[in-house]
Formats: structure tokens, sequence, C-alpha cells
């Protein structure tokens, strides 16, 4: 699935070809929840990296959160302008590039589960949110977004051209 984001004052536009465009999870981790926000928490998507058009380059600020004591790989691409989480990038995995669903512009699949993870990290202020059938774990879950996508029937074939 084609995905078009931006960033909240438009300085920084991009697009990217979604294999798991559902936005099932929900990280309550502090670093997610203080560089997204969005309601305490923070939703990424997994796409392919190669596909990624990106303008307004000159306005992207990189961030990399320090976890155990360690500067982490993985960077938090933001807009400089008006702060906006835009995308996570992991050199762990180079392929893959995973947007935030509140940059996203398109409309997104509704999930039919929603995930709660690192719950144990929540702010003492978010409420727990989960609905019957969703679920709920103090760290990690137990599968990927991309099995994940593929046992709910929702992973996308690679495209063999842009918005393919």
């Amino acid at each position: 699935m084609w995905l078009d984001g931006s960033c909240s004052c438009g300085a920084v536009r991009f697009g990217v070809e979604a294999y798991a465009p559902v936005p099932f999870t929900r990280c309550h981790c502090s670093i997610c929840r203080k560089t997204a926000g969005g309601g305490g928490y923070a939703i990424n998507l997994g796409a392919y990296k190669d596909t990624m058009t990106v303008e307004g380059e000159a306005d992207i600020g990189v961030f990399h959160a320090v976890i155990d004591g360690k500067e982490s790989e993985a960077e938090r691409h933001f807009c400089l302008r008006c702060g906006s989480a835009l995308w996570v990038f992991d050199p762990s995995w180079p392929d893959l590039v995973h947007p935030f669903a509140s940059a996203i512009d398109t409309a997104l699949p509704e999930p039919p589960q929603v995930v709660h993870m690192m719950l144990g990290s929540r702010a003492s202020w978010v409420r727990d949110e989960a609905r019957p059938g969703d679920a709920s774990f103090d760290v990690y879950p137990d599968e990927s977004l991309e099995d994940w996508h593929r046992r709910m029937g929702m992973l996308d074939a690679r495209p063999t051209k842009r918005g393919g």
C-alpha cells in the first residue's frame, strides 16, 4: 500500500510503499512517548526503504535515543521546523523503514486488534485502553510487525512499481 506522509508544518513530505500498513501497535515506552507523543504512545508501520521518496530533506533532523546507557543506532527522523516525528530507520534492518502512523496522510486500514506494548514503561497518567481481543505486553510482543500482518491476512505483497 502506498503511503503519503508529512509533518505538521508541511516542510517535509514523503511517500513509501508499506508492506505492513495497519496501525495495530501502541508502544508505551518512554522514548516513543516523549519523541512521538500521541496519547502517550507511538505507532510504527513497516515499509520498504528503497521505495521512499522525500521532499524537504534539509528540514529533517535525526535523533538517536539512549537505551541502557548506550546510544541506539536507530535513527528517529523528525521535522526541524515543527518537531513532528516522521519515521524510524534502523541499520540492523537496512531494507526497511518505519513511518509513524501519526505522520501518514493516507487513510490507513482499521486494525482488527490492537497490541499494547511496553506497558511496563507506561506513564502513570495513561489509562489502559485495551479492549476485548487486544493483546498487552509489559515489554515487546511475541510476534513481529510482519508476522502480525501475515496472521491477520493484511500483509501487502512487494510491489513491482511505485504505488503498485
